[in-house]
C-alpha cells in the first residue's frame, strides 16, 4: 500500500510516549484474539488499550517497554474503550512485534 506524504506539522501532531505495560488480560470479546492491556506513562498516568499481539504471553508482555500514541480519542472495541495505540509491526511470519526502545528509558518519555 502506498501512502501520500505528509508534511512534518502533520506528524508533530502526533504524540507518541515510551510506556510500561503493568498488566495484560484476555480479551474474549474481541473479534481476533487480543489482549487488554494497562500501560504506564509515570505523570501521564495508566491507560489501556485493545492489542491484537498474541504472540506474547501474558508474562512476557509485564514490564515490557512499548511505544504508544497517548492523544487520539478512545475507541470502542466490543465494549472497551481503547485509549492508546501501542505500535507494532508484522513481522515475516505475520506475527505483530512490538515497537520499543533499545535500552532502559522512563516511562512517559516522549517519542520524536
Amino acid at each position: 500500500m502506498q501512502y501520500s506524504q505528509i508534511a512534518y506539522e502533520d506528524f508533530s501532531k502526533i504524540d507518541i510516549r515510551v510506556g510500561r505495560i503493568i498488566a495484560a488480560e484476555p480479551f474474549e470479546r474481541a473479534r481476533n484474539p487480543s489482549y487488554k492491556i494497562e500501560v504506564d506513562f509515570g505523570e501521564l498516568g495508566r491507560k489501556w488499550s485493545s492489542a491484537q499481539v498474541t504472540s506474547y504471553s501474558r508474562d512476557e508482555l509485564i514490564g515490557k517497554l512499548v511505544a504508544c500514541v497517548v492523544n487520539m480519542p478512545a475507541r470502542n472495541i466490543a465494549g472497551f474503550q481503547s485509549e492508546i495505540l501501542i505500535l507494532g509491526a508484522r513481522n515475516g511470519a505475520g506475527e505483530v512485534k512490538l515497537l520499543a526502545p533499545a535500552n532502559e528509558i522512563g516511562v512517559g518519555a516522549q517519542v520524536f
